[in-house]
């Protein structure tokens, strides 16, 4: 054999070699995967964001392999999400529907339900504005436009004709509305959507007839800077099961009032996933459901399903 062909010989089987290698680097590489380490996408409801961030923060650095980046959605999208197979992992107020179980039945999957804490929906008005306490009827009045004006609830109130506003159209705080607190009453015409939680707060910052829903973790971590500046542009309302509100049987959504079942305006928090081989996805609502995820969702405001309740004073306000 000459030297010519021992050359092209040589070179064929770098390439072979070198092909080979690839091929065995792509395959260690969609191996590497495991429930603390690996690159995935997860979505999450827009309100949870206070919430996954903080998780997220934890999560990645006790270990650095894993890297999860997580799509803030409103409600209604991240099912959507899971279908298409964009992620495996969603944070969300709301169960899969029947229709999306078979679905994943369907594909051989399995979809798996964890409770992980029990948010609230705050409620959210302009600093001006003197009227700090409703009852859950007078709530559901103005969500449905039987109460339009400020004046209606108090006469000696300075502002005038009431403004709703919701992070966004297609959210689970929208949902919540409809269902828990209207019963399925249509909402009135006098709604606004803007797009996320943040947005609502700087809403109402600037419009003084305004009412706003958010989820509590965005105003609830007193240890938060950033939160801390949302207190200072909005005022929490305190909320009445009675017929008639008074400071004596209204409360914030904090955790003590959650935990004790005073505050009415409640919902459970769900991280469904649907990974099929136990890899970081699964790995992460582990720790969500552990003692040092749960103390995380604690220390944020919000209440843990298994962890005890910090008692926070909440009244200093008043």
């Amino acid at each position: 054999m000459n030297k010519k062909n021992l050359t092209r010989i040589a070179i064929l089987f770098l390439l072979c070699s070198f092909c080979l290698a690839c091929n065995s680097k792509k395959g260690n590489k969609e191996q590497t995967e495991t429930p603390t380490s690996g690159k995935i996408k997860i979505a999450v409801d827009e309100s949870f964001r206070p919430i996954i961030d903080a998780e997220l923060l934890v999560f990645q650095g006790i270990y650095r392999d894993a890297q999860i980046e997580p799509i803030y959605l409103p409600e209604n999208k991240l099912s959507e999400q899971l279908r298409k197979g964009t992620v495996n992992l969603i944070i969300s107020s709301k169960t899969l529907s029947q229709k999306d179980k078979q679905f994943f039945t369907n594909n051989k999957l399995v979809s798996k339900e964890l409770a992980i804490a029990k948010d609230a929906i705050a409620i959210v008005i302009n600093k001006e504005n003197i009227d700090s306490i409703l009852s859950v009827d007078q709530v559901k009045q103005i969500l449905t436009g039987k109460i339009s004006s400020w004046k209606e609830l108090n006469p000696k109130s300075k502002s005038d004709n009431i403004e709703v506003v919701f992070d966004n159209k297609n959210s689970g705080t929208v949902r919540y509305a409809i269902d828990s607190i209207c019963k399925g009453e249509k909402l009135t015409s006098h709604v606004s959507a803007v797009d996320k939680n943040t947005d609502v707060i700087e809403y109402v910052n600037k419009h003084k007839n305004s009412i706003g829903f958010i989820g509590v973790s965005w105003v609830s971590d007193k240890d938060d800077s950033t939160q801390l500046s949302f207190l200072k542009k909005v005022q929490v309302l305190s909320i009445s099961k009675q017929p008639k509100a008074t400071y004596d049987n209204s409360y914030q959504p904090y955790q003590a009032y959650v935990f004790k079942g005073w505050y009415p305006f409640t919902r459970i928090m769900y991280a469904i996933n649907t990974d099929p081989t136990n890899g970081l996805a699964t790995g992460f609502v582990s720790f969500l459901g552990s003692d040092k995820g749960q103390r995380i969702i604690l220390k944020s405001g919000v209440l843990p399903i298994v962890a005890p309740s910090r008692v926070v004073n909440v009244r200093d306000s008043y």
